[in-house]
């Protein structure tokens, strides 16, 4: 049954915690899968969320604290002392674990690192934060199922059995020499379909083995899901060594992460913020490219104040600078968008100017459309020149505008900026200052 949170639900709770009770809490709440408790505590204040966590069992607690809303998660985990962060670590995978590290000052890691009573899982935390968080390693978790390449069937069986303990999720058996280097992958049906006294060797399938090393970067781990279908990928060391395994799921996470904060740069939003953040901090992300805006607007007054005698002798020339500065925009913004997908999906063109020479004949056919059908509709409000001057500057700010859409994101991308940042006012407020002086500079050649 799907489960839909209500106000009436959430007040409901929130009597029954007042009340402490507890029955009802267990058939009401408890019952239900962790993403939808994860939900409802996102909803409830720090203490009433505090009273429903700590009541669950500890596998369910380590689900629903990876399932909390980020901000949600990070108040919750910083009313805790440092002992029951600790606690609440060990139940986690060790990659979760880390990412609620990365959100604590060093001091702080050092005095939950030192409560935790599971030194090999304390162990495994402390080696991920040495990776930085936007590589393989950072993102890899610790607990995997691997046998040896020695090893029979029997003894693989009894050693799997042994690791399961620690691994939530099983997709893939690694298979490892004596020095633990990965040399395959095994198949859960080969491993229980064969003979106890069969040796690993005989089994094992070792090629085409997909694999990254802990210094790659993110997007490379993504690249490589996406273009192979992978639910999840070895993690080597400079060695060679089996370290870690990265799967879907964080795969996922980062993918929405980086489409939220690819989304705000697009819309002038410069840092990232969150639904509960300070009124402060939320006018601190937005106001720099507002700035801009408003300077880029300052400018386009300037270009219109420039050609005031040419307005002031031909008034129907100020009808159209609303769609003369709107084309130019949104050809700008479609071009850019296209360009930043393909750099986004690790796409490098092979040649800038094939792409750019692409992107002007699709510039030429769509201005070609849209000042045909411009030259009559100003015709109509004007005279032929003025269908001809609209048209022919239609026509002139649209290839621009698909030019300049396509090489802002490549040039911003060669020096290591955000492409995403071309997708925002940036190329807007550009398109529309140059698309002005466009206009008008054709207006004044042929009206004189």
């Amino acid at each position: 049954m799907r489960f839909e949170l209500t106000k009436e639900f959430l007040e409901q709770i929130r009597k029954a915690i007042q009340q402490s009770d507890l029955d009802w809490i267990d058939k009401n709440v408890f019952e239900l899968h962790y993403v939808d408790i994860a939900q409802i505590l996102d909803e409830l204040q720090n203490e009433e969320a505090k009273f429903i966590y700590f009541q669950l069992e500890e596998e369910v607690q380590a689900d629903v604290l990876m399932e909390l809303e980020e901000e949600v998660r990070d108040r919750f985990i910083k009313s805790l002392s440092k002992k029951e962060i600790a606690e609440q670590l060990e139940n986690l995978d060790s990659d979760d674990a880390a990412d609620i590290l990365y959100e604590l000052s060093d001091n702080e890691i050092h005095e939950v690192i030192s409560h935790m009573e599971d030194d090999e899982a304390a162990d495994d935390i402390v080696d991920l934060l040495n990776y930085d968080e936007d590589t393989a390693g950072g993102l890899m978790q610790k607990e995997f199922l691997f046998v040896q390449l020695h090893w029979k069937v029997g003894q693989a069986l009894s050693e799997i059995r042994e690791q399961a303990k620690d691994v939530e999720k099983v997709y893939t058996i690694y298979v490892v020499d004596s020095l633990n280097k990965l040399v395959g992958v095994l198949s859960l049906k080969a491993l229980f379909f064969s003979d106890p006294d069969d040796f690993i060797t005989d089994l094992y399938n070792g090629k085409n083995i997909i694999s990254v090393k802990v210094t790659d970067e993110q997007e490379e781990v993504i690249r490589l899901f996406d273009k192979y279908g992978l639910v999840s990928i070895p993690v080597l060391d400079y060695q060679d060594k089996l370290v870690g395994r990265i799967t879907i799921d964080d795969v996922v996470d980062i993918i929405r992460e980086e489409a939220d904060r690819d989304f705000q740069l697009a819309t002038g939003i410069s840092e990232k913020v969150e639904e509960n953040a300070s009124i402060f901090r939320i006018s601190r992300a937005r106001l720099p490219w507002l700035i801009i805006g408003m300077l880029g607007g300052t400018l386009g007054a300037k270009v219109i104040s420039s050609f005031e005698g040419s307005i002031s002798m031909i008034p129907a020339l100020a009808f159209f600078i609303p769609m003369i500065t709107a084309m130019g925009g949104n050809v700008g913004v479609q071009s850019s968008a296209i360009v930043v997908q393909s750099l986004a999906k690790g796409n490098q063109f092979k040649s800038v100017f094939a792409k750019l020479g692409k992107e002007v004949l699709v510039g030429l056919f769509n201005g070609l459309i849209c000042s045909s059908l411009i030259f009559g509709i100003a015709s109509v409000f004007g005279t032929i020149d003025l269908g001809i001057v609209v048209s022919l500057s239609l026509f002139v700010v649209i290839v621009f505008a698909a030019v300049m859409g396509t090489l802002i994101p490549l040039i911003l991308d060669k020096y290591d900026i955000d492409p995403a940042l071309a997708t925002g006012p940036f190329i807007t407020t550009l398109n529309d200052v140059l698309g002005l002086f466009i206009y008008f500079t054709i207006g004044m050649l042929i009206y004189s």
